[in-house]
């Protein structure tokens, strides 16, 4: 089976974050690897894409970090969701919903 990797549309990076880790605090890789399973290995996350939205994301106040052991006892950063974040996360569903029904509505209609 050939897998094909799409690229994330511009702004969904964000929204991605927040649901991962509306599910569970992560380390920047676990949100990385997450997004790629969840995604059924469609989306791969670099580090150069996500590390600057972790920090954006932190800076507006939508997710927090601290410091903890991994499971393989290294010290890595982990980031988990705020309330103000389950708010954001819901407004970017709801706007996703709506342009994602526009898009499908324009690719459906006849020639």
């Amino acid at each position: 089976m050939t897998i094909v990797r799409s690229e994330l549309l511009q702004g969904t990076l964000d929204m991605l974050v927040l649901k991962i880790l509306s599910l569970e605090p992560l380390h920047g890789w676990g949100v990385s690897e997450r997004i790629q399973q969840m995604s059924g290995e469609v989306f791969q996350v670099n580090q150069g894409s996500l590390y600057p939205a972790l920090r954006r994301l932190k800076r507006r106040g939508w997710i927090t970090s601290e410091w903890r052991v991994t499971e393989n006892n290294r010290r890595a950063r982990y980031y988990a969701l705020t309330a103000a974040g389950r708010k954001r996360l819901a407004e970017e569903r709801q706007a996703w919903a709506r342009s994602s029904a526009a898009i499908e509505q324009i690719l459906q209609a006849a020639h």
